[in-house]
């Protein structure tokens, strides 16, 4: 049984189009081409007041919602910035596997997302993220598809906006400013998540494609052709619930410049599907 819902979609026509780089992590190489078909895809990620209506008119609970073999407590990663420096080699300095952390807890047992319903829903697993598009009779995006529409008909071009992160210092998505993980200067006014629609869209009128949260594609993890090993990012939280991998998909607040500067188009992340976090959240598509 599916539920259309009344969250905006845009239709691109798909096409032909240069999908990597060759400019930044080796997972992201070489540069090839890529063929889309029509396809339809959220303006935005998914909310927190939509996916809690999702979970009101079905009674669905999450992955991290629930006590799984093997863990003490239900819960999710939530970033917490690190006191001292820290070795940018193990990421697992700055999560915390927190009790009661989920949807609707982001910061862990005793928090909410009161004032938080246009921000993106984080703590949601790949089946979490698939189970609401099924209700609302969508599907995740490909990988493909994905990159496509971060592109918004910029060819070659490093960000969504055009070849420099930041042009005139305008501020255009939700990543970290400062030196990661110990320094973060917000601003751009946001230390975590942001509303959605609080950076300009791209050139398709898509909004939140790069920064704010990683976002589920449907696709396994695999290499391109050639291309060198993956390198490991900020993403990596160790308590993975288990071996099935995905693709992520257009960084988070967490990327910064001197560290993960995974906000662009290309860059793509492998995480565990039924491991959960505070930076990862996901939109939907529909085949055209």
């Amino acid at each position: 049984m599916s539920e259309l819902t009344d969250v905006r979609m845009v239709r691109l026509d798909g096409g032909e189009f240069s999908m990597g780089s060759d400019r930044f992590y080796p997972e992201e190489r070489p540069v090839r081409r890529a063929l889309v078909e029509p396809f339809c895809i959220d303006e935005t990620p998914v909310t927190n007041a939509e996916f809690e209506r999702f979970v009101t008119r079905t009674d669905y609970r999450t992955v991290a919602e629930r006590v799984h073999e093997g863990m003490p407590f239900a819960g999710s990663a939530v970033f917490a910035a690190p006191m001292t420096a820290v070795n940018l080699a193990d990421p697992g300095q700055w999560w915390d596997f927190r009790q009661g952390a989920c949807w609707h807890a982001p910061l862990g047992k005793g928090s909410s997302i009161e004032g938080l319903a246009q921000h993106p829903v984080v703590h949601v697993a790949f089946e979490d993220a698939s189970a609401y598009a099924a209700w609302c009779g969508k599907r995740l995006p490909t990988e493909v598809e994905w990159e496509f529409a971060a592109r918004g008909g910029l060819e070659g071009a490093d960000y969504a906006w055009g070849s420099h992160l930041e042009p005139e210092g305008l501020v255009l998505a939700n990543y970290w400013q400062g030196t990661f993980p110990l320094e973060n200067t917000v601003r751009d006014g946001w230390e975590r998540t942001s509303p959605v629609r609080s950076y300009p869209g791209n050139g398709w009128g898509l909004f939140d494609m790069i920064g704010n949260v990683w976002e589920w594609t449907s696709d396994d993890w695999s290499l391109p052709l050639h291309a060198e090993p993956h390198k490991p990012s900020c993403c990596a939280s160790k308590r993975g619930r288990g071996t099935e991998t995905k693709v992520l998909k257009g960084g988070s607040h967490l990327c910064a410049a001197n560290y993960c500067q995974r906000y662009r188009p290309a860059a793509r992340h492998a995480q565990p599907g039924s491991e959960t976090t505070s930076h990862i959240g996901f939109r939907c598509a529909r085949t055209a």
